[in-house]
C-alpha cells in the first residue's frame, strides 16, 4: 500500500459533480471523478477504456487554499450564422487563486505508473476544464509509503504565508482513523466513475471532513515559483 500526492495549484479550477446543460458547478475542493480524469489523461487512457484500476484508489485531498468562488458566463450558437440559430448563454463556476494537496492511495505499481506519466503526460493536463492550466508541477515525488492521511497532513504547505487557519481536509471515510471519525463532519459525494468516462455515470461515495492544526514546512516549488503565480 503506499500514497501518491497531487499538487493542484492555478490561477482557475473547476470541479463540477453536478453540471447539467448549461450551469456548470464547482465543489469547494477537487472532486475523485476530476483527479482521476486527470490521471487517465497522463496514462492515456481513451473515455471509452475501463479505468477500474484508478476507482479502486482510495481518495482524499487536503485545502491549503480555497480560492474565491467565482461565475462567469459564455454564450454559443449551434449553428453560427444561420438567421434562424439562438444564442444560449452558459453559466460557468471556478475557484481563482486556490491551492490543493489531492492523495491516491493504492496499488504501488499503480501509483508509479501514474507518477511517471505525470511527469510526461500523454494528453494535456488541465484542473477540472480544458482552460484551466496547473501553474505549479503536478508532480511531487514518487509514492509513499504511508498512508493516505499521513501523507495528507505531512505534505509541505502550498500557503504563500502562514495564517493560523486550521487545514480542511476531505477523504473518503475508510481512509480516516476511526480513532478520528468521531470529530469529523460526514457527507455523501457522487463523483466515482461507474465504468469508463464516455459513460458519464457516477456512483455516490462516504467522505469525512477533518479540520487540523499542522505546523508545515513551506513547499520548496512554490518558494520558486512565486513570481510565476497570479496575485503573488
Amino acid at each position: 500500500m503506499a500514497t501518491l500526492l497531487l499538487r493542484l495549484v492555478a490561477p482557475m479550477q473547476a470541479w463540477g459533480t453536478r453540471s447539467r446543460f448549461d450551469d456548470r458547478d464547482t465543489e469547494a475542493e477537487p472532486s475523485r471523478s476530476g483527479v482521476l480524469g486527470l490521471a487517465a489523461a497522463a496514462l492515456g487512457i481513451d473515455r471509452a477504456e475501463p479505468v477500474d484500476h484508478l476507482t479502486r484508489l482510495r481518495f482524499g485531498v487536503r485545502v491549503d487554499r480555497q480560492g474565491v468562488a467565482s461565475s462567469d458566463y459564455h454564450t454559443a450558437q449551434l449553428f453560427p450564422h444561420s438567421p434562424k440559430t439562438r444564442t444560449d448563454v452558459t453559466r460557468r463556476a471556478y475557484l481563482a487563486d486556490a491551492a490543493f494537496w489531492a492523495g491516491l492511495e493504492g496499488d504501488r505499481e499503480v501509483l508509479a505508473e501514474l507518477h511517471a506519466a505525470l511527469k510526461n503526460p500523454h494528453w494535456p493536463l488541465s484542473l477540472g476544464r480544458r482552460a484551466f492550466q496547473p501553474s505549479l508541477p503536478i508532480f511531487a515525488g514518487p509514492p509513499l509509503e504511508v498512508t493516505l492521511w499521513d501523507a495528507l497532513r505531512e505534505a509541505p504547505g502550498l500557503r504563500r504565508e502562514e495564517n493560523g487557519e486550521p487545514y480542511r481536509l476531505v477523504l473518503d471515510r475508510e481512509a480516516v482513523p476511526e480513532g478520528e471519525r468521531g470529530r469529523a463532519s460526514p457527507s455523501r459525494r457522487q463523483d466515482v466513475p461507474d465504468g469508463p468516462f464516455a459513460r458519464r455515470r457516477y456512483v455516490s461515495r462516504d467522505v469525512l471532513t477533518v479540520t487540523a492544526d499542522l505546523d508545515l514546512p513551506r513547499d520548496p516549488v512554490l518558494r520558486h515559483e512565486d513570481r510565476e503565480e497570479v496575485g503573488a
